[in-house]
């Protein structure tokens, strides 16, 4: 496959191809999300191990996934005024290195450590992949593809993490768990220097065609220059300790309850940080994160629809294993293989059909009755019983609704949360799409779990046995989250619908992949013949891009 004129990296290496690059893309980041799902079922064995007490053990999983969400953000922004592939090769090693510590722990102390620390880094790899794969397609047909294989190697880790950690566990022990991550990083940071062109601000695009291929992209006043990439440290400080404080004040309502003093007050203060970072954004010369980026209502749409999504799909994974285990009495290895499936489906969906749906009926079309078919999948499960259920009547039903729920709609929201990238924000745009998801997938899961833990302990005290009393409070949460879905769904419908395109500009991003336009930097423009760009680069270049005025912004955004 030949190279792109449009991406902002410099021509890849001979014999490389994009196929390659979204290879290693997708490998890391398989290591990431397998890293997030895996441990969760060797915590018994680490536990007896290493002393963990009760509340000590949730730090294996806690640490990990603070330091994750809190720097996300960060690390998007990073890579676009450092170069992505410098952050994610740096994620990368960072991430390999602390998973042989994490291995090699022997004491709680220094697993809790590792844990923040393979946090952190997986923070960088992921906050700058999507970007990275956006930029390898800037087609719309290509990018909706690759949209698909990326969504189905996010919910393939998870399904992967289930099954490798009993393997693992069981036949070895949990060292393993870490020590796995150990070929695959090494590879992924090596392969990323061969295949990954140099994307630094003053290496993206050649001195020669610089003024050329920026122009021919409609970026030429984003595009960076070099050496003027700095930092907001006031605004990072900020940020990061908001989404911290949030996250930690989430995952501590399970032991602290939601009304508690220290909930409020923690999640006042989480609030108070986020809104004077927001204020330091409008004051600043140079804002991590500039504000401009969500004056589109599709981008904007996008990542309150995915946190949403993502808030009542965890609740798939956390809520049915837990049915599958207290229910059925299903062991780790056994739960791992029956949630299987979901991934086979997505798997299907996602590579096989989401492109082609997207591009015959527009992204919006496809995600809404995605979102009711997850919905759907919800109320499939709600009506699982207590007492004589099997795994084919009440479980691998919605097992395969959640899979091609999922496969079609977590593409569809990529290309929209995505639409508006250019090589100034792509990883900015890809690290907001992630904190949206993270951030969604702990409050979500948070709210679910308390819910179903209350309705428990009320039915126990109403006398019915446990396996009733957990049914019941796993079908409250089932519904609730079906209720999340069928609201995000309202949303989408509202916040995600075409706009009537303005003068001289315009058009419907939902159908691009038709039509021949592509969202670039705000604005959607049709493309032009290669005589027409040549007249026109012809035009442009007969001026200094120095001299060049940098665009204002507009109010004309690119409508899906």
């Amino acid at each position: 496959m030949s190279p792109v004129s449009l991406s902002p990296f410099r021509p890849r290496p001979a014999g490389a191809s994009r196929g390659a690059a979204l290879a290693v893309l997708s490998a890391g980041t398989l290591m990431i999300i397998l890293d997030g799902t895996i441990v969760n079922v060797a915590l018994p064995s680490i536990q007896r191990d290493l002393g963990f007490s009760q509340s000590g053990l949730a730090w294996v999983v806690n640490a990990y996934l603070i330091a994750f969400a809190g720097l996300l953000l960060l690390s998007g922004r990073l890579g676009d005024l450092f170069g992505r592939r410098r952050i994610l090769v740096g994620g990368l090693a960072a991430f390999t290195a602390a998973s042989l510590l994490c291995g090699f722990a022997d004491s709680a102390g220094l697993l809790i450590g590792a844990r923040f620390v393979q946090g952190a880094a997986g923070a960088m790899v992921s906050a700058v992949s999507l970007g990275m794969v956006i930029a390898l397609y800037p087609d719309a047909r290509g990018r909706a593809r690759a949209m698909g294989v990326y969504s189905f190697v996010q919910s393939a880790g998870g399904v992967l993490g289930l099954l490798a950690g009993g393997v693992l566990t069981q036949a070895i022990n949990w060292h393993w768990i870490f020590f796995v991550n150990l070929p695959i990083g090494s590879a992924a940071a090596l392969f990323s220097l061969r295949v990954l062109p140099d994307d630094r601000p003053a290496a993206r695009i050649p001195k020669a065609d610089q003024i050329h291929t920026a122009d021919r992209a409609g970026q030429a006043a984003r595009t960076p220059k070099a050496g003027s990439g700095s930092v907001d440290v006031p605004g990072a400080v900020l940020v990061t300790a908001a989404l911290m404080l949030g996250v930690y004040t989430i995952v501590k309502t399970a032991d602290r309850g939601w009304t508690s003093p220290a909930t409020v007050g923690f999640a006042a203060l989480s609030v108070l940080l986020l809104a004077a970072f927001l204020v330091r954004q409008t004051k600043a010369a140079q804002p991590l994160m500039p504000l401009r980026i969500f004056r589109s209502r599709i981008v904007s749409g996008a990542n309150v629809v995915l946190a949403l999504m993502v808030a009542g799909g965890f609740g798939f994974q956390f809520m049915s294993s837990l049915y599958l285990q207290q229910v059925l009495g299903y062991d780790p290895l056994r739960i791992g293989l029956a949630l299987a499936p979901t991934g086979a489906v997505i798997g299907v969906m996602s590579l096989a059909l989401s492109a082609r749906l997207g591009a015959r009926f527009g992204q919006r079309a496809v995600l809404l009755p995605s979102l009711l078919l997850f919905a759907g999948g919800f109320l499939l499960l709600a009506r699982a019983p207590s007492a004589h259920a099997t795994y084919v009547a009440d479980v691998l039903p919605a097992v395969l609704v959640f899979g091609v729920a999922f496969g079609l709609a977590m593409p569809s929201l990529m290309t929209l949360g995505m639409s508006e990238a250019t090589p100034a924000d792509s990883g900015l745009l890809s690290g907001v799409f992630n904190t949206a998801q993270q951030i969604g997938g702990a409050l979500g899961l948070a709210v679910l779990a308390a819910l179903a833990a209350a309705r428990t302990d009320h039915e126990r005290a109403a006398g019915h046995a446990l396996p009733a009393a957990l049914t019941s409070g796993y079908h409250l949460a089932f519904l609730v989250a079906a209720g999340l879905l069928l609201f995000a769904a309202a949303l989408a419908a509202v916040l995600l619908r075409p706009s009537a395109p303005s003068s001289g500009a315009g058009g419907d991003a939902n159908r691009t992949e038709d039509s021949g336009t592509e969202a670039v930097n705000g604005l959607s423009a049709p493309a032009s013949s290669p005589d027409q760009s040549r007249e026109q680069d012809q035009a442009r270049n007969q001026e200094p891009a120095r001299d060049r005025p940098a665009a204002a912004p507009t109010d004309r955004t690119a409508h899906v």
